[in-house]
């Protein structure tokens, strides 16, 4: 199984250890080969300021699909791909938190609106994760230039994986945030058969949210039922690049373990699984930001003086 990178305790540390600055700064907390924190050297500044304009929505016209909105802030390679969650915009705190992070090193980033969300054109009644699967392939084919970083959260960490799997020349590293692979399939098969047998029947699932005004997202059956066909924890996922699995242990949405069963998953061997013992399932506030930047801080070094 992968190892777990920093514990619970240590990832806090970490993130408690960060250095914030209008500019997002370049000194970071890293942990040296004993465990303990250490400063990490300041980059040479970037080209791109920090107070640079904010990147212009833009549309993917793609013919018999519906266009996505999308921004693409252009900068160094490796670029960061933000995979926003269930119903989530590109607009989110972390979305524009990592904006934020790639102006002030100068790297390339793009967020994105799946079908029938935010800007993007569809309809959400007609959404499928096989749908949205194809939208993560078609920014990386068509909008993305060079390897990526590919961050996803939540239902962004389940599509980051298959977007692994299927453009493994061009994902040179995963960042999940609360990854919910296989979880609303999970969910489902959870409940009791007499309520899956009422839900079948009534083609309509009130699954209880406290991220929705409603207190419950309506999920159609038949997004349920496709969503089988894009499982991946029942086998070895082959995915051979670094990932980092960013979870809170109090998140009641997607329970930490699922990262854990991910990185037993996963075939790649530079596996780390980073726990907060405080946070909730969105993992955006200030510490969690701040250790999300890091990881994605980290990562661009790695891949610096991996060689190619």
């Amino acid at each position: 199984m992968a190892g777990v990178g920093l514990s619970a305790a240590s990832a806090a540390a970490a993130a408690a250890a960060c250095v914030p600055c209008r500019t997002w700064g370049r000194v970071f907390a890293s942990l040296d080969p004993h465990g303990t924190l250490a400063r990490k050297p300041q980059r040479a500044p970037s080209r791109f300021p920090a107070c640079r304009k904010m990147a212009s929505l833009s549309f993917l016209n793609r013919p018999d699909l519906p266009n996505l909105a999308y921004k693409n802030l252009k900068g160094k390679t490796p670029g960061i791909i933000f995979i926003p969650g269930y119903l989530s915009t590109m607009n989110g705190t972390k979305a524009l938190a990592i904006e934020e992070f790639c102006k002030s090193v100068g790297h390339a980033y793009i967020r994105f609106d799946y079908s029938g969300v935010g800007n993007s054109d569809g309809n959400l009644k007609d959404c499928t994760v096989g749908k949205w699967r194809k939208d993560v392939l078609s920014i990386l084919d068509d909008v993305a230039k060079g390897p990526q970083i590919l961050v996803g959260s939540s239902l962004g960490g389940w599509l980051m994986l298959h977007a692994a799997v299927a453009r493994p020349e061009k994902v040179v590293a995963l960042i999940g945030v609360a990854t919910a692979t296989d979880a609303l399939v999970t969910q489902f098969r959870q409940l009791p058969v007499e309520v899956q047998k009422e839900v079948e029947m009534k083609g309509v699932w009130s699954m209880p949210s406290k991220y929705n005004e409603e207190g419950f997202h309506h999920v159609q059956y038949s997004f349920i039922k496709e969503a089988e066909h894009h499982c991946l924890l029942h086998s070895p996922i082959p995915v051979h690049c670094p990932v980092r699995l960013l979870h809170s242990m109090m998140d009641d949405v997607i329970p930490w373990h699922t990262s854990m069963q991910v990185a037993d998953r996963l075939l790649s061997t530079d596996v780390d699984v980073i726990l907060r013992k405080h946070s909730d399932h969105e993992m955006k506030e200030k510490a969690d930001i701040q250790l999300l930047v890091y990881t994605i801080d980290d990562l661009i070094d790695k891949l610096s003086t991996m060689p190619h």
